[in-house]
């Protein structure tokens, strides 16, 4: 028997795995209260906002796959809030920046979490959104054990809370002093923003829909969105560039967004039928690396051995640099994804794979679209500016430059219906509290660039390119899956990892999990201050040795991290008998599966 750190959960009510036990235990107990796989990722992801503040909260963004019982595909619930109207090139020109800080209130887009999560409760959900936010609001005004993660992150800066963002230190500076880890920890203003919520909506005439309407209302176009533009009209903050800056969202900004449907993308790979959100998300990195790797005998190779991770290293590669040459909002820029998830193209990819580590940018040639090639190129070849307060995304830092993390929630109920989530944005080093709502705005905005006729060029109404990419897929025996992982940008790459062991190495969900995990830096950095790491690799301790130094033979840059370093993959599965799994990662001892 193969040892992991945990068992592969099993059994046929449901399964709930997140980043975070709290979160877990909260979806679970919307299960056990009758209520579906949306009903749990609503009540989980509430909760999360509040446990890692650090990583997420209620004013950020997720995307989210869900797939009805019975459904043959999962469609794609978007929860990318977009750039403001005001939010234009020669806006940001003007205040002196050639690329988007990573902090501050230039950075933040649309919020689009709680839109998107009243969407999915409406829609696929049973529950009364009372009952669905309790264990949300019971954290917050109760308390709950502050994790170390956070309370690093607080006293990291306290005097920025302090001196700089005055409205931030009465919520995480409680008695003005930063808490300790496993203190019980409250936002009182954010429950009482919940509260409000749940109370306007239940004076709303009609049932359970109309009352969830009410709460769209009430955040989009009432108070939550009210409290935003007051705040907004005069607040000049520092970013991570070092200046003051004011922003541009307006609450009718707020007003006029909405989260919406949509088909997701998918590939068959070796039996299997994989989806993924659209290219507003980097998730058709993971199908393009399917797409490069499917002639490859992967069932022969050895998963943890060196020619393994040098193939799918090197396919990440040339995925990633089509990410930044051709990927952003399809809505508004032509994006050639038919091409993109191409066999030809990406057969052009694997063709161009040698037996050494490339240390070049290598997008894709694609007819009439040349010129998008050559600006990554030059973009690529920038120097970059140094991170500042709050800049990049939190709590990997022990990994690369490129500070990447969130959260994420997988979820089956006992009638089949799943949904992977990765909420994400407006973590507390993102921006300053807006007053009375006790949580501060996203920075996705950072993603957009500020050169113009680009897929991701900064434009009123465009989503930012974000690196959020939950997933879903069916094996070919009928199981169907939901997985994903925090990480910045190396969520696809893990996810990539994870899932080619599902499908070639026969692995179970928790032994692709607890498997040594690897991934590049050597692609442009989606987060301020946006750089690369030609010819990185940083692989965990736990790979053979013989791997690691055929890696450096190999001509990789390599980076040996700490043990258990990178990765918090989640996952859950149903085999067409009923039979439900789950797992999470060890990885920093917070995310667990529950179910029964």
């Amino acid at each position: 028997m193969t040892f992991t750190t945990r068992p592969e959960l099993q059994g046929t009510f449901g399964m709930v795995a997140t980043t975070h036990w709290l979160a877990s235990s909260a979806g679970m107990k919307m299960l056990e209260a009758g209520g579906t796989a949306a009903d749990a990722a609503v009540a989980a992801g509430f909760v999360l906002n509040v446990v890692e503040p650090h990583l997420n909260g209620p004013l950020g963004d997720v995307p989210i796959l869900v797939r009805p019982a019975g459904a043959d595909t999962p469609i794609v619930i978007c929860g990318q809030g977009v750039a403001p109207a005001g939010a234009t090139i020669d806006h940001y020109r003007a205040e002196g920046l050639e690329i988007i800080p990573g902090s501050g209130l230039l950075s933040t887009v649309t919020p689009g979490a709680f839109d998107a999560w009243m969407v999915m409760l409406r829609d696929h959900g049973r529950l009364p959104l009372s009952e669905v936010l309790a264990p949300a609001i019971h954290y917050a005004e109760h308390g709950h054990p502050m994790l170390a993660a956070v309370a690093d992150s607080i006293a990291g800066l306290a005097d920025v809370f302090r001196e700089e963002w005055p409205t931030s230190a009465p919520v995480w500076l409680p008695g003005g002093k930063a808490p300790k880890a496993g203190e019980l920890f409250r936002n009182s203003d954010c429950a009482a923003m919940w509260k409000r919520l749940v109370a306007e909506a239940e004076a709303a005439e009609g049932g359970r829909e109309a009352q969830i309407e009410a709460a769209r209302r009430a955040h989009s176009q009432g108070f939550v969105a009210e409290a935003i533009d007051t705040y907004l009209q005069d607040a000049c903050v520092i970013d991570a560039t070092g200046e003051r800056r004011k922003g541009v969202l307006t609450g009718q900004d707020m007003a006029e967004w909405e989260a919406t449907y949509e088909a997701p993308l998918a590939v068959d790979h070796a039996g299997w039928t994989v989806w993924k959100c659209g290219a507003w998300t980097q998730g058709p990195v993971l199908l393009q690396v399917l797409q490069m790797l499917a002639e490859d005998d992967l069932a022969a190779m050895d998963p943890t051995g060196p020619e393994a991770v040098h193939l799918i290293t090197e396919a990440l590669k040339r995925a990633f640099a089509d990410r930044e040459a051709y990927y952003g909002d399809p809505a508004l820029s032509d994006v050639p994804i038919d091409t993109l998830l191409s066999a030809d193209h990406n057969a052009a990819h694997r063709a161009d794979i040698t037996d050494q580590a490339s240390l070049d940018q290598r997008p894709g040639v694609i007819e009439g679209y040349e010129a998008l090639a050559k600006a990554f190129l030059d973009r690529a070849a920038r120097a970059t500016p140094e991170a500042g307060v709050g800049a990049g995304e939190p709590t990997m830092e022990h990994l690369t430059n490129q500070k990447g993390d969130t959260v994420h929630i997988d979820v089956v109920d006992r009638w089949g219906n799943m949904v992977s989530a990765t909420p994400s944005g407006g973590w507390l080093k993102s921006n300053p509290v807006i007053p009375g709502l006790g949580v501060p705005l996203n920075t996705r905005a950072q993603m957009f660039w500020l050169d113009e006729g680009l897929p991701s060029s900064l434009m009123p109404g465009a989503r930012p390119r974000t690196t959020l990419t939950p997933s879903m897929a069916q094996g070919a025996d009928g199981t169907d899956y939901a997985f994903g992982t925090p990480g910045g940008d190396q969520q696809d790459q893990w996810q990539t990892i994870f899932l080619l062991r599902l499908i070639h190495s026969g692995m179970n969900l928790q032994e692709a999990i607890d498997g040594p995990l690897f991934h590049t830096a050597h692609l442009q950095a989606s987060f301020y201050p946006r750089g690369t790491k030609p010819g990185h690799l940083l692989v965990e301790p736990a790979f053979p040795e013989a791997t690691i130094a055929g890696l450096r033979a190999k001509g990789h840059r390599l980076e040996v991290s700490a043990p258990w370093a990178a990765g918090r993959l989640c996952a859950v599965a149903r085999r067409p008998d009923g039979v439900v799994k789950g797992a999470a990662t060890p990885r920093l001892m917070q995310a667990y599966a529950v179910g029964r």
